[in-house]
């Protein structure tokens, strides 16, 4: 029976018509709607917007498994159960199933807790409205447990779920109107809202958080950390980790930016599906390696000694800023929103330059927080608009000019 069909039944047996969008959702969820056009000009596409949210996890898929064998991974490495990987993808000592465990049941939840919290809102929102589910949350219920640390407690991630989805995108109107992207959103929430789950080093290795607070109480057991590169160089101290390693993801970190080298992979995979922006991803790198490069030469001029707070991520190898981070994981992932990003071909190459740019520059200037890739994604949000209207009025006086040169 088709959904058509299915539509009309559930409408006889209610009247109301009140719980409509939500069985349309569930139902059109698992099959392709029947609906077609027939008259007036329209284009005709294999997909819709449900298919192209789930082009997007699937990229993000390897990210999230690779992230539930580096959570147990970088646990049993600070506990001394293991020693570290070798710099080869195919580790033993990293792909075992004692690590995958650890870090699926510590993942699984963040990810039930996303869309259990972020899809409620939605169905409640298209019951009272009477319109049919948004399917804008499907992508941004995956990418919120691949940005935070693995140890966050699941209410925290429930209220910034709660504030992100009706603050930064049913205010505005829902899919397709917010201004911000909601996942960072979300993001930006929790890290203003809840810092000390959010930064540090105790809180991006698994069990950190607890061994530490027992250390407090007494008991006779060895602290771990698991501090990131960035926190490290931040302070001065060296990265601790081979380029390799970083490359790979053989590193702290949020659940699913630590490796480059997937997050890359799925980034051709968008840009081969044509859902995600080429030139945002490219101009983000070049913005990004071009302020790396600008702060290496401002340290090899002598401006910057190795006493400045600067000095670490300044004199970072400018090219290194694309391993280390969030920067990859949200140039590809996040940055390429179609909703807040800009929209016109010249736009993205703009937009997504100040994207790279400012992230290193937020990067190297604040040391309390020298993940700068949040932020400047969403300011850049905010003038994505005003770098569409500006690219428009300048080919509006271009064609009027020659335009005029014809008539002349």
């Amino acid at each position: 029976m088709g959904l058509k069909e299915n539509l009309h039944r559930f409408k006889e047996k209610n009247k109301d018509k009140k719980w409509l969008p939500a069985f349309s959702a569930i139902h059109t969820f698992l099959y392709l709607p029947n609906e077609t056009t027939h008259n007036g000009t329209h284009i005709k596409v294999a997909d819709d917007l449900k298919r192209t949210m789930n082009t997007v996890i699937m990229a993000m898929v390897p990210c999230l498994i690779f992230g539930m064998f580096n959570a147990g991974y970088q646990h049993n490495l600070q506990v001394g159960d293991i020693q570290a990987a070798a710099g080869s993808f195919f580790s033993s000592e990293f792909w075992t199933m004692d690590n995958f465990m650890i870090g699926f049941w510590k993942i699984l939840p963040l990810v039930i807790v996303s869309y259990g919290v972020g899809l409620g809102i939605e169905f409640i929102f298209a019951i009272i409205k009477g319109h049919e589910v948004e399917e804008g949350y499907l992508v941004t219920g995956m990418l919120v447990p691949l940005i935070v640390p693995v140890d966050i407690p699941l209410w925290m991630l429930a209220v910034a779920v709660v504030f992100g989805v009706v603050i930064g995108k049913e205010v505005f109107g829902g899919t397709g109107m917010n201004i911000l992207n909601p996942a960072l959103t979300i993001r930006a929430f929790l890290f203003f809202a809840y810092p000390t789950w959010m930064s540090g080093d105790k809180v991006w290795v698994e069990g950190a958080v607890e061994r530490t607070k027992e250390i407090l109480a007494g008991a006779d057991l060895d602290a771990i950390s698991g501090e990131t590169i960035l926190g490290s160089l931040a302070q001065g101290k060296e990265a601790g980790y081979e380029v390799m390693d970083m490359f790979l993801g053989f590193i702290p970190g949020s659940v699913g930016e630590t490796s480059t080298l997937l997050i890359l992979l799925g980034g051709l995979f968008l840009i081969f599906t044509k859902i995600g922006s080429w030139r945002i991803m490219l101009s983000s790198v070049i913005g990004a390696l071009v302020m790396g490069l600008i702060f290496n030469q401002v340290v090899d001029s002598g401006w910057i000694t190795e006493s400045s707070k600067f000095y670490g991520l300044m004199s970072t190898t400018w090219w290194h800023h694309l391993l280390i981070g969030g920067f990859a994981f949200g140039t590809v992932f996040m940055a390429t929103d179609p909703v807040t990003a800009s929209q016109t071909n010249k736009g993205k190459w703009i937009y997504g330059f100040f994207v790279g740019f400012i992230s290193i520059l937020i990067r190297v200037f604040n040391p309390a927080y020298p993940e700068g890739v949040m932020l400047a994604i969403l300011l850049m949000n905010v003038f994505a608009p005003t770098i569409d209207h500006y690219v428009v009025q300048g080919n509006v006086k271009q064609r009027m000019k020659r335009l005029k040169a014809k008539t002349a």
